[in-house]
């Protein structure tokens, strides 16, 4: 799978963000409850990038946390581990699946609802 990387483009109009291209993917759109996170996960068929929509918090990949807000964008390649923790107000984000899309392609590591 070719790593893409989005862009944005200027346009007389304005800009437009392209966040893939031509590749298998599967859009979600998260609601993070405030002071709530995901499981520490990775996944072995597909990468991940995000858009912070609303709200904020930390999203954590490997070894670095991010403090984000409304606008940030972060992704994690392919076996790498993540989470995201939402703030006070919560946390909104699209996620951009690309690769092989399967619910059940989750490893956890550690989860405070007992999925681990």
């Amino acid at each position: 799978m070719k790593e893409f990387k989005p862009f944005t483009i200027e346009r007389p109009w304005g800009t437009f963000r392209q966040l893939t291209h031509n590749s298998l993917s599967t859009v979600k759109l998260h609601r993070i409850k405030p002071g709530e996170k995901t499981s520490w996960q990775s996944h072995t068929r597909r990468s991940e990038f995000w858009h912070i929509v609303e709200g904020s918090g930390i999203i954590r990949v490997e070894d670095k946390e991010y403090n984000v807000v409304s606008g940030d964008e972060y992704d994690a390649p392919v076996g790498a581990k993540h989470r995201w923790i939402a703030g006070e107000s919560g946390l909104v984000l699209i996620e951009i699946a690309i690769g092989d899309f399967d619910e059940e392609d989750i490893t956890r590591y550690e989860d405070k609802y007992g999925r681990a």
